[in-house]
């Protein structure tokens, strides 16, 4: 992947300088990011039902039914993320449903309710289904059954895609004229839900929308005394954390559903909801569903497999494969890691399908896909750690086994989803149009890709939400592919860009692939700094080494030739350990060792001999 990688080695970003060192971050200070990650991740969760449930066959949705599938949801999400950040990318990312599963599941459950329509009008009437169990013919169960149906498809085409190669061969011809509109799409395309959900209330949102910025921007050095955290355990240094920057998410979230709940308490009307907001009300959910339900597959039924559902799960794989991939670069750019490896791009979408075909065995909506927003809070409260991630997917399958707990985040406010759409969305546009950087911007030909695929990210969604009947072929799963994918901005984006950018004429100059042809040829020619950098990646990205003890030493077969690193990488890897460590190797002398700051050379030694990448922070 082009772009988004470090400068120099050995270079300490200052993005990560309140807790990205190995044992800076203490257990209580890992536990308050992983709230804060969970409190994003729960928002974006409660927008993906609430957006999804009423497009499904008119029912009364069942309060325990709704208080288990969020459960069902969290309980998934939470053991992808394990298997993401432990086996997958190895980048703090967090696992939701994302959009790129919401529009095909609408299309599909839109097309579901018509036909019930239909047969209302005919011969066969759809009963009410009170409970979650019931599987009559055009019911709300049923509907899920076969979106749950398209969710397991996916995870299938997930890792297909992972275990073939074919997500890290097209992630490395992804130039930054391809990152630069998908990322900043990425971003745009959720503006009309940001503003759906912030109409609720305004001044709600826009509390917490001032809230965040004041803290993340305007008092982003202020460091409280009375906040400071030991570096080790045991150890006497401590370090003044810039607190208000790095809970710019937390702190305003948590402050505005405490004065959303005094008003409440005090029967204070501050809420507006018209007619379709009305319809999203989950009142009273909270106390319906059991304290204690693990989840097991089957238990709601197994999900449905039609041409129809093949179509859109289909549809949906390739749509959050391409979120995902831009999820990963973009995490990579805030975390200013190194490049991103194809092996890891490829290992990343293997765990997101595993984590896909679980929620579809349990009976959810959705799948697994990188979080966008829980990527975007990374960068904007510039604190990410591994440890916070893990300890928020134990906390989603603890919450998951709990119907009733996970009923609790129906009690967020709905203004409060449309703020934190607002500020963490904007945090991708912004990276998106940092790429622009590294192309010639001036030139004719990256102005009309640009404008031209993003003009038609947004015009052909807008069209067909309008008037979907327009594109009718003869045979409904190949209506339903299409929709699926031409109703998403980023399937556009990226396919329209990535057509362009590899047709249309151009210099590597500008198309901002000088500095990658240069270093591929530096490396064909034995550089000693390129094969440092890629002994970089390989130690980032790579399988921990109790795993990787397992694999096949002396040769890598398929798959492993396509998720794991290559012996030579591995070896360039424990070469340039050495190296750091003052052994020089065999045929080289001292003198190409760098000559930073003697103290600074002291105390990056001392971090290299223990020290995992900069996000792999432990307590």
């Amino acid at each position: 992947m082009n772009g988004g990688h470090c400068g120099a080695s050995g270079t300490r970003s200052p993005v990560l300088v309140s807790c990205s060192l190995q044992k800076m971050c203490s257990w209580m200070l890992s536990c308050c990011l992983a709230l804060q990650h969970l409190a994003v991740q729960a928002s974006l969760l409660c927008i993906f039902h609430l957006l999804l449930l009423p497009t499904l066959p008119e029912e009364l949705p069942h309060a325990q039914a709704i208080s288990e599938l969020l459960a069902r949801s969290l309980f998934a999400c939470g053991i992808s993320t394990v298997l993401q950040t432990t086996l997958g990318s190895r980048l703090p990312l967090v696992q939701i449903p994302s959009f790129e599963y919401l529009v095909p599941a609408m299309v599909l459950s839109s097309h579901l309710s018509l036909s019930a329509d239909m047969d209302r009008n005919g011969t066969v009437v759809a009963s009410p289904c009170p409970s979650p169990h019931c599987t009559a013919a055009g019911s709300r169960a049923a509907s899920l059954q076969e979106v749950s149906g398209a969710v397991l498809v996916s995870g299938l085409v997930q890792l297909a895609l992972g275990v073939s190669g074919v997500c890290g061969w097209a992630a490395q011809r992804c130039g930054p004229m391809v990152l630069a509109p998908s990322l900043s799409i990425i971003g745009l395309s959720t503006y009309k839900e940001a503003a759906f959900f912030c109409s609720t209330n305004w001044g709600v949102a826009l509390l917490l929308m001032l809230l965040a910025v004041t803290f993340s921007q305007h008092l982003g050095s202020c460091r409280l005394p009375f906040c400071t955290w030991p570096r080790a355990q045991g150890g006497s240094m401590e370090l003044s954390v810039p607190t208000l920057r790095t809970f710019s998410v937390l702190l305003p979230f948590a402050g505005v559903c405490i004065v959303c709940a005094i008003l409440s308490h005090l029967h204070i009307p501050w809420e507006s909801l018209d007619l379709a907001m009305a319809q999203l009300s989950w009142a009273n959910s909270t106390f319906h569903g059991p304290w204690v339900r693990i989840p097991y597959a089957g238990e709601w039924g197994w999900p449905l497999l039609t041409p129809r559902v093949l179509a859109v799960g289909i549809a949906m794989a390739i749509n959050c494969s391409m979120n995902s991939v831009g999820c990963y670069v973009l995490c990579g750019r805030l975390l200013r890691a190194p490049r991103l490896p194809p092996y890891a791009c490829n290992r990343g979408l293997c765990t997101e399908g595993l984590g896909s075909l679980l929620a579809g065995l349990l009976g959810t909506p959705g799948g697994t896909a990188t979080s966008i927003a829980n990527a975007c809070a990374t960068g904007l409260t510039q604190a990410g750690s591994l440890l916070s991630v893990q300890v928020s997917a134990l906390a989603c399958v603890v919450l998951g086994m709990s119907p009733r707990l996970a009923g609790l985040l129906t009690r967020i406010p709905l203004a409060v989803h449309g703020g934190v759409l607002c500020v963490t969305y904007a945090v991708a546009v912004g990276t998106g149009i940092s790429y622009f950087q590294y192309a010639d911007i001036d030139s004719g030909r990256n102005i009309f890709i640009v404008g031209f695929t993003m003009f038609m990210a947004l015009l052909v969604p807008r069209w067909f939400s309008a008037a979907p009947a327009h594109l009718t072929t003869g045979w409904v799963p190949l209506d339903l592919l299409f929709l699926s994918l031409l109703m998403v901005p980023v399937f556009l984006t990226g396919f329209l860009s990535f057509f362009l950018e590899n047709t249309v004429s151009g210099t590597l100059e500008e198309r901002g692939l000088l500095q990658s042809e240069l270093a591929l040829r530096k490396a064909e020619a034995g550089n000693r700094h390129t094969r440092g950098e890629r002994g970089e990646a390989s130690q980032a990205y790579g399988l921990p080494p109790g795993l990787r003890r397992l694999l096949p030493s002396s040769y890598r077969p398929f798959p492993c030739c396509f998720l794991c690193p290559g012996n030579e990488e591995e070896k360039e890897e424990e070469g340039s350990c050495a190296t750091e460590e003052g052994t020089a190797a065999p045929g080289e002398g001292t003198h190409l060792l760098p000559k930073p700051g003697s103290g600074e050379l002291q105390l990056a030694r001392r971090q290299s001999e223990t020290e995992m990448p900069m996000w792999h922070t432990v307590a």
